[in-house]
C-alpha cells in the first residue's frame, strides 16, 4: 500500500505542477509534508536543498530521496517513475500526434512557422551572451572569444564541445 501512496504522492505533482520540478516542488511539499506527513517542513527544506546542490532534475532527485526514505529501493523507484511518468505518457501522445499530422498541410504551417520563432529565440539569446560577456569580460576578450570559436566551428570543423572547453580554459587562465 505503501507503494501506491508513494506513486500518488509523486504523480499528481508531475501532472498538475505545469513547467516542470521547481513549479512543483509546492506540491510534493504538500503531498510529502501535509498529506502524508512523511516528514516535517525543516525535512523537506533540507531534502530541497541537498536537491538543490546536486546537478540536474530538482524533481527526481527529490523524488529518489523521498521515496527511498519511505519506502527503500523500490519505493525510490516508484518515486523517480512517478514524477517523470505525466511528461512521458505526454511526449508520447504528443509524438503520435506529429507523427499522424505528418506530411498535412497543417503540419507544414505549423512547422512553417515555428522556423522564424526559434530563429528568433535562438538570435535573442545570442545577443544576451555576448552583451553579458561584453560587460562582464570587456572588448577584447569577447570579440577575441567570438571570432576563435567562430573560426574553430566553421573554418576547423571542432566540435563545438572543445570550443566550449577552450572557452572555459581561456576564461580560468586569463580572466
Amino acid at each position: 500500500m505503501i507503494y501506491i501512496h508513494i506513486f500518488l504522492a509523486f504523480f499528481i505533482p508531475g501532472v498538475l505542477g505545469y513547467g516542470g520540478g521547481p513549479a512543483s516542488i509546492p506540491l510534493v511539499e504538500q503531498e510529502v509534508v501535509q498529506n502524508y506527513e512523511w516528514m516535517d517542513s525543516r525535512e523537506f527544506a533540507e531534502v530541497l536543498a541537498l536537491g538543490n546542490a546536486l546537478p540536474g532534475p530538482i524533481a527526481t532527485k527529490m523524488a529518489g530521496f523521498i521515496g527511498y526514505e519511505v519506502g527503500g529501493l523500490g519505493g525510490s523507484v516508484v518515486a523517480v517513475a512517478a514524477t517523470v511518468l505525466p511528461s512521458l505518457l505526454l511526449m508520447i501522445f504528443l509524438a503520435g500526434l506529429l507523427y499522424r499530422l505528418k506530411g498535412t498541410q497543417k503540419f507544414e504551417t505549423l512547422t512553417t512557422l515555428i522556423r522564424p520563432v526559434i530563429a528568433i529565440l535562438l538570435g535573442w539569446i545570442a545577443y544576451e551572451f555576448i552583451f553579458n560577456a561584453y560587460d562582464a569580460s570587456g572588448t577584447v576578450h569577447t570579440a577575441f572569444l567570438v571570432a576563435a570559436s567562430f573560426l574553430l566551428l566553421m573554418k576547423f570543423k571542432v566540435h563545438p564541445a572543445l570550443v566550449i572547453i577552450f572557452g572555459l580554459v581561456y576564461g580560468a587562465l586569463l580572466l
